[in-house]
């Protein structure tokens, strides 16, 4: 049942609560055109996350925001990424390992699939941000997904050299990822070079992986960079996002935009 008022933050969008397979998450919806499914990061729905969907919306996009963790609409504060992140690193929906998929991502591809049934257009666009950067990977093996964009994918957490290279995906789903590649998807990922959530096993893992097929975007953190990016920079598209024509994470966020279009819009 759609919530009677939802937070401010997101006037505008309808809520719905989707269930499949018996897991029910509450999920935002606003905008016209083609679909994408914004997964969000720790601490959930804040207000950068939100900023990024009306990006979207504004571009001629639906923009999907699945609510799986945190409480919608509340900034990103360090109260609130220590009341979500426990709680989402517990639930075994979300439970992974450095080569298993996330039982959430059955529901995100079943999303994904209505999304598309209600949107029309050539496909889906998905982007997953931190804790849920890899989903977006994991959704790629719906065929309706077209647009997978990793945003410094942060599961699995990189305790140990093969959690570093981890990418949350079994091997199946990554053969049916890699079949599509060979038949033309493409996958964008994004990070920040000194990022220790996102260490660059990760995706020195997923081009060898996926070959040309992935693109990845590596910004400059380190101490002294050109742009004054501090080295504990993260979330490129949200909180760390710095919107200057010229700057690296403007830079990035055009690509992503740019990716969308490529593969959402074009007949």
């Amino acid at each position: 049942m759609p919530s009677q008022t939802p937070p401010a933050k997101l006037d505008g969008f309808e809520d719905f609560a989707f269930d499949h397979d018996g897991l029910t998450h509450q999920v935002f919806k606003a905008g016209k055109g083609p679909a994408i499914v914004v997964i969000p990061e720790i601490p959930g729905i804040h207000s950068g996350v939100v900023e990024f969907a009306q990006r979207l919306i504004d571009d001629g996009y639906t923009v999907y925001l699945p609510s799986l963790f945190g409480r919608p609409g509340k900034e990103e504060t360090i109260g609130e990424i220590a009341r979500s992140f426990p709680r989402a690193c517990v639930a075994r929906e979300f439970a992974v390992l450095a080569d298993r998929t996330s039982p959430v991502a059955h529901w995100l591809r079943a999303l994904a699939a209505r999304a598309h049934q209600e949107c029309g257009g050539p496909g889906v666009g998905a982007v997953g941000m931190c804790f849920t950067g890899n989903f977006a990977l994991a959704m790629a093996v719906d065929p309706a997904v077209l647009a997978p964009v990793l945003s410094q994918p942060s599961l699995p957490l990189p305790l140990g050299a093969r959690r570093r290279r981890g990418i949350a995906l079994d091997a199946a789903d990554a053969d049916i990822v890699k079949q599509r590649t060979a038949d033309g998807l493409c996958l964008l990922g994004l990070r920040f070079t000194n990022d220790k959530a996102c260490p660059p096993e990760r995706f020195e893992r997923l081009r060898e992986t996926f070959g040309s097929a992935f693109e990845s975007i590596e910004i400059d953190s380190s101490k002294g960079n050109a742009h004054g990016i501090k080295p504990r920079a993260h979330s490129v598209l949200t909180v760390d996002l710095v919107d200057e024509p010229g700057h690296p994470t403007r830079a990035a966020l055009d690509r992503v935009k740019e990716f969308l279009g490529a593969q959402l819009k074009t007949p």
